[in-house]
């Protein structure tokens, strides 16, 4: 579940908005190839058709609390009711659609969601999960969980998933998202400044924190994004952590809970 209460990504609104677009895009090309919605993902119990699903019942979900915050409460009731299942339940039912039924609706869903964000006041705040987010916030959060459940298709069809760009704005998310990390294993945040290097796709360098901070992370932009979206452990990716608040980081780094 996402759960934020943090300051806006550096990023515009057109600029932000294209890559989520893109992202799913992208995504769409590689499950439109996949005959087989049932092949299995590294999330355990989840087939390609349940990642899909997924993405597109969160999108739903965004445009019912942006577009009827009070029908979104209901929503919110019954994910407290639910709790560990309530994701799970409703990507099952979703996965149980015929195929073409279910990528219709993502398609029709994330395109009516890239709309309605893109018409929204970029400050307007609006329900979420624990918290209340921004079209500003939200834009990047669908972009990295659509990120992140692609992965875990590209994972399950052994295609490789190439980096772009976007990464970005996932990574700012990361950055971000430090003390959520530790807020979720029941750890203060450490008080000491972070400086976090990472190498672009194309090869440039992307920085955040001063230069002198002693905790640093080091590493590729992918590898960085792939541990905060618990996609692969920090000790697997090539990331470097300089002092023990650091590497206590990449061990709980997440963008969400």
């Amino acid at each position: 579940m996402l759960n934020y209460n943090l300051a806006v990504p550096e990023a515009d609104d057109a600029n932000v908005l294209a890559a989520l677009v893109a992202e799913g895009d992208e995504l769409d090309v590689l499950v439109r190839a996949v005959d087989d919605w049932s092949l299995p993902t590294p999330a355990a119990g989840w087939t390609v058709a349940h990642q899909i699903a997924h993405l597109a019942w969160s999108d739903a979900n965004v445009l019912s609390a942006l577009r009827t915050p009070d029908a979104f409460g209901a929503e919110l009731r019954r994910a407290e009711v639910e709790g560990s299942g309530y994701a799970d339940k409703a990507a099952a039912a979703g996965a149980a659609k015929p195929r073409s039924v279910l990528l219709d609706e993502w398609r029709a869903g994330r395109a009516e969601l890239a709309a309605a964000l893109r018409d929204t006041r970029w400050d307007h705040a609006f329900p979420w999960h624990m918290s209340e987010v921004t079209p500003a916030l939200m834009t990047p959060l669908r972009l990295m969980e659509t990120w992140a459940h692609g992965q875990d298709v590209f994972d399950a069809v052994g295609v490789a998933h190439r980096p772009t760009d976007r990464l970005r704005h996932i990574a700012s998310l990361g950055v971000l998202g430090r003390a959520l990390s530790f807020v979720a294993v029941g750890l203060p945040e450490p008080a000491e400044p972070f400086r976090i290097e990472l190498t672009a796709p194309d090869g440039r360098t992307w920085v955040w924190g001063p230069e002198t901070a002693v905790q640093r992370v080091r590493g590729g932009a992918m590898d960085f994004c792939l541990c905060v979206t618990r996609r692969r452990p920090w000790s697997e990716p090539d990331l470097t952590a300089t002092g023990p608040d650091a590497q206590k980081w990449l061990e709980v780094a997440r963008v969400f809970l």
